[in-house]
This record gives C-alpha cells, sequence and structure tokens, in this order.
C-alpha cells in the first residue's frame, strides 16, 4: 500500500479506529481478538450454535464459543495441512490451508459462511458457500452431542465469487442468491423437506455467467417494494409475480464492468435522502476503487434509470482526498457503526487474494476501514475513513454484526491471516 505523508499522519491518528462526534461526545474504538493464524476460510460469521443466548462464531471448520471465543468446537472434519520448510531443512506441519503461515498460493473450500435454522427445530445450523463452482452446504446443528455435525448439499453448483444469502422473494425467508451454470437467480430451501436440496430458480437466459464472475447484490432499485438483484453490469427487475420462474428484465448499469473483473458485495441504500436509492459497491475485487453511484431523478431516453458515479476510494493506486489507498477490496458490509441512523460502509484488504504476487499491492498492510457517512448541508456527502486495524483485513466476505449483544456492530473476518473479531467499543470523550 502506497502511503503518502497526509495517509501517515491519517493512520497515526486513526490507528485505534477513533470517532469522536460532537453530536454525542462519544469515542468508537475497536478491540482486536484474533481467534486463530491458520488459514481455514475466506469467511466468517455468527450464531448462537450452543443455544445458550450468546452469538458464537462460525470460521471453516470450527465455531468458537462465546464469550471470549477460546474454546473451539471442530463441526466437521478439518483434516487440512501443509509443511512449512524451516530455515535449518526440517519441515513443520502447520494445520489449514497454506495462507499467511506459508509461502505458496492455496485456495480453501469454505468461502463464505452464513447461520440461519434450516430444519425448524429452533437450533442454528450452519451454510457454507464452498469454492466457486462447486457444491454447497448446510450442517445441522446436533444440539449438543458430541461429533460432527450432518451435512446436507444445499445447491450442487454456486457459482460467482459474491454470493449471499437474504430474502429476495419477500417471503422473510433468505435464500442463496448466486448464479449456476451460466444463469442468474437464487436457491430456495424446501421448508417441508429441509434436508432437500435447495430449488434453484433462474431468473435470466444463459448469460455465461462463470464461477469466478464478482459482483452481487440484492436491494430495491426502483423503489417499487420488490428486491431486485443487481450484478457488475447491472440489475435484474423483480416481476409482479414469481410463479413459473419468469426472467426478469435486465437493465444495464456500468457498476463494475470488464476489464475490472468485477466488484464486491452491492448494496442498494438512499445515500444522499433524495428518495431515490442509490448503489454502493466495490470497482474492482482485485484491484482498487470504491464508489457510490448516485441515482438519478431523469431517465436516460431509452427511460432507463440513470446513476452518477462518486468516487470514495481511486479505481487506481493514487491516494484519495484523505490520502487513503489500498487494494483488493474484495468484501464490503453495511451498517450503521455510529448509532448515527445513517449506514456506514466497512471494508479493507483481503490480504493474498491470489498469493504474494500478480495482483496490486499483494504485499500491503491488510488494513480493515469502516467508511462513515456524512450528509452535509448543501446535500453533498463524504464518506470519512476510520482505520479498525492494519494487520488483519477482509476475506471473501466481512461480516458487521452485534456479537455481545451491546447493539454496537462488530467486526468479523476469516481469511488468509486467520479468524479475527473486532470487538466496538464506545467510551466518552476525554475532555
Amino acid at each position: 500500500m502506497r502511503m503518502s505523508r497526509t495517509f501517515s499522519l491519517s493512520l497515526a491518528f486513526f490507528s485505534a479506529a477513533l470517532l469522536v462526534s460532537a453530536k454525542d461526545a462519544k469515542v468508537h474504538s475497536f478491540k482486536k481478538l484474533q481467534l486463530t493464524d491458520q488459514f481455514w476460510s475466506e469467511g466468517a460469521n455468527i450464531g448462537d450454535f450452543n443455544h445458550d443466548g450468546k452469538m458464537d462464531v462460525v470460521s471453516g471448520p470450527y465455531w468458537y464459543e462465546a464469550p471470549d471465543f477460546k474454546k473451539k468446537h471442530e463441526y466437521y472434519p478439518a483434516t487440512e495441512s501443509f509443511k512449512k520448510k524451516n530455515a535449518d531443512g526440517t519441515e513443520t506441519t502447520i494445520p489449514g490451508f497454506e495462507g499467511g503461515l506459508g509461502t505458496n498460493n492455496t485456495y480453501s473450500k469454505n468461502f463464505i459462511a452464513f447461520s440461519s435454522d434450516f430444519n425448524h427445530d429452533g437450533w442454528a445450523d450452519i451454510l457454507i458457500l464452498g469454492f466457486p463452482g462447486e457444491q454447497s452446504w448446510w450442517f445441522e446443528n446436533p444440539r449438543h452431542k458430541e461429533g460432527h455435525w450432518l451435512r446436507h448439499v444445499a445447491l450442487d453448483v454456486t457459482d460467482n465469487e459474491s454470493p449471499t444469502f437474504l430474502d429476495v422473494t419477500g417471503d422473510r425467508k433468505p435464500e442463496i442468491i448466486c448464479s449456476s451454470g451460466g444463469y442468474m437467480g437464487y436457491a430456495e430451501p424446501d421448508a417441508k423437506n429441509p434436508t432437500n436440496k435447495f430449488k434453484f430458480h433462474r431468473i435470466s437466459e444463459n448469460k455465461n455467467y462463470h464461477r469466478f464472475t464478482h459482483g452481487l447484490g440484492v436491494g430495491d432499485v426502483n423503489n417499487d417494494g420488490r428486491n431486485d438483484i443487481l450484478e457488475r453490469d447491472g440489475w435484474y427487475e423483480q416481476p409482479l409475480s414469481l410463479g413459473n420462474d419468469p426472467v426478469w428484465k435486465f437493465h444495464p448499469a456500468p457498476f463494475a464492468p470488464a476489464p475490472s473483473m468485477g466488484s464486491s458485495q452491492m448494496y442498494v441504500y438512499d445515500v444522499n435522502a433524495d428518495g431515490y436509492p442509490d448503489v454502493i459497491t466495490a470497482l474492482a475485487a482485485h484491484g482498487y476503487g470504491l464508489a457510490w453511484f448516485e441515482q438519478k431523478k431523469e431517465k436516460n431516453p431509452a427511460g432507463e434509470v440513470q446513476f452518477e458515479k462518486h468516487i470514495i476510494l481511486n479505481p487506481d493506486a493514487t491516494a484519495n482526498k484523505d490520502g487513503i489507498t489500498f487494494s483488493q477490496l474484495h468484501a464490503v458490509d453495511l451498517v450503521d457503526i455510529d448509532g448515527d441512523g445513517l449506514k456506514d460502509i466497512v471494508t479493507g484488504k483481503r490480504f493474498w487474494a491470489h498469493g504474494n504476487h500478480g495482483d496490486a499491492d499483494p504485499n500491503g498492510p491488510a488494513v480493515l476501514y469502516w467508511f462513515q457517512l456524512v450528509r452535509n448541508k448543501d446535500k453533498s456527502v463524504d464518506f470519512v475513513p476510520h482505520l479498525i486495524d492494519d494487520n488483519s483485513g477482509i476475506g471473501t466476505q466481512v461480516v458487521a454484526a452485534d456479537i455481545n449483544g451491546d447493539k454496537l456492530p462488530d467486526i468479523i473476518v476469516g481469511n488468509k491471516k486467520g479468524t479475527f473479531v473486532h470487538i466496538h467499543e464506545v467510551t466518552k470523550e476525554k475532555q
């Protein structure tokens, strides 16, 4: 990561991820907990897996028990390991896939994690979206019984590097949103027979979406009360009825078109409070750039919604107006960090996305940031950067959620540096 003098000053000032708000006179900071330094997954999430009312962490083949996450439980076989050559010629066997503890590039079979009660027994199960193009599974919580959890195939082919698990249909039940076999669509669990494979509903023609396609999101773009599906080149408008699996109308929009390789997770949110939903995403998952796309009131001559791009982080290695630049923004989350009612951006650098060479600045600091949304009196907006950490980063997923019940969003990360929980703390401003 290239650092200007301005960035160096910003790094020093925000090294504790501090924000002093004149409105509430509070200081926001994050305490880093590293649960492991082993590489098991590119994602992590939370869920109450032992039914004690406290949120635990799932990352790779383990779930970590709240409140201190020191006790881990293996819910599927943790059989991966690699050999590291030592300076004296000997070898050390290290558990997990080869990541930050090694020198060579490898990939885990565990890309993204979610939690849900699939069999409706009142216990949190685990959903793992595996390596792109391969199977995804859900693991059935054994309800305090020892041993590995029963694995059920959810979907045979889960494509895209940013699939998600959200309610797109409006039935208050989440679905896997992804591409599969060249089609965009969503995979719906079988409520009556939860161990059956999910049913994949195609919403597009075969557009040859491949397994390593980047960029995906869900949100109501046109304000009609129905969630749409976004990808890097535009968005699919949900029709009035989903009966018989109709093809959704596609609206082109250059959010992160080729040759950028596509974006990260994508979000629909009215950034500037003008009543029109906007779009937030990274510009290149393996390059540089973060932006929000303002939906304009006026449509183009073809009657299509228009967007104006506003840069938050530059799409090259140059620093932005705050002196910040970093690459590999492979994952993004959107959440109200500071409690002001506005949603902020959480993102960072995916460490060694393709190893220690080949990508843009692969060995730069693995930073993790939140960008505070500020609406100005002149109707403009700013996303003010606050550094959370410079040695953890993100994976293909980053999750902002309240893990300890204090109503403050914490940050959960799994990647090639290990598994991390960044606990959000608030103190009063020192006078």
